[in-house]
């Protein structure tokens, strides 16, 4: 059997992960070839495949899947054991980090981080993707780094901490023939509304708001995602109830108006969050900070 080197244990969590060797190597900062070598050599130390090429990627092995959970463990106790000697340095960094988000905030929250990313990590690659019912089980498991948005289905049992408050605004097209500044109850009322289903949006909260109020909401379009919520309002005499800070964005880049609505609507708190297992990974502990320095109390993203 031979010698089991550290290194090999890393390259073989990052495969678990990604179901991908290229994928493990870029993360990990190195050539495709190394990473390679490194998984044959793991497999004459386990003597097991450890993972098989399908269609969806390279999966584990039951084997794999049996000793995953005690491999991650121990590099985590090993890097918390290292202290300051595992600083994880953002200039020289080539590592890849997986965020699980809002399409609000890919809409307003990810240009700023890529940007500042840009300036103070020019090797780091970031992977976005959406916030889903998966999503515990990613961040449990270190597939995913961060969870950033309104994500309340996250919040036992994960770190988290508060990024910034945000509420609720209506768009309307810019020429509605109906509505100019101001929107009123009984305009409210009498306009056709757009309902946004993807999780995150914050409107199970509204509507508990406007059935206390008894403020009716006749929706008539349902749509998946805010991605293209701002061309139908611009096109159509629709209205739809957006976070703020997504508002604004919209109205920049199509003819959309913000408007106050016509009762208070709540607000709720934007976080970012982390498993405990990886609260003390030095570069993870990079990652969030520079989301606090970005958004905390900015109201940037939603």
């Amino acid at each position: 059997m031979a010698k089991l080197d550290l290194d090999w244990l890393n390259v073989f969590v990052e495969i678990y992960k990604t179901q991908s060797v290229s994928r493990a190597a870029q993360t990990l900062g190195m050539e495709q070839a190394s990473a390679s070598v490194t998984l044959n050599k793991l497999r004459r130390h386990f003597d097991d495949p450890l993972f098989c090429r399908t269609s969806v990627g390279m999966a584990p092995t039951p084997h794999a899947q049996a000793i995953y959970p005690d491999v991650l463990e121990a590099l985590m106790r090993l890097e918390k054991a290292r202290g300051t000697s595992g600083a994880f340095l953002p200039q020289q960094a080539t590592r890849e980090f997986r965020i699980c988000m809002t399409d609000i905030s890919e809409i307003v929250l990810l240009p700023r981080l890529i940007n500042q990313l840009q300036k103070t990590a020019p090797g780091l690659v970031v992977e976005a993707e959406k916030i889903s019912p998966d999503s515990r089980r990613r961040l449990e498991s270190g597939d995913i780094d961060l969870a950033v948005g309104f994500t309340p289905g996250l919040e036992a049992g994960f770190y988290q901490q508060a990024l910034f408050a945000q509420d609720f605004v209506c768009l309307a097209s810019s020429d509605h023939p109906r509505i100019g500044a101001k929107l009123t109850r009984k305009a409210f009322s009498a306009e056709g509304h757009i309902l946004v289903m993807a999780s995150g949006t914050g409107h199970s909260i509204v509507d508990k708001v406007l059935t206390k109020n008894k403020v009716e909401r006749r929706v008539v379009l349902r749509v998946p995602s805010f991605l293209g919520v701002a061309r139908i309002v611009a096109q159509t005499e629709f209205l739809v109830i957006v976070p703020r800070q997504l508002g604004n964005a919209l109205a920049q880049q199509e003819r959309v108006k913000v408007l106050e609505p016509p009762l208070t609507l709540p607000t709720y708190k934007v976080k970012q969050h982390w498993h405990e297992r990886f609260n003390a990974d030095a570069s993870n502990q990079w990652l969030r900070k520079t989301m606090a320095e970005l958004f905390s109390g900015s109201g940037e993203a939603a």
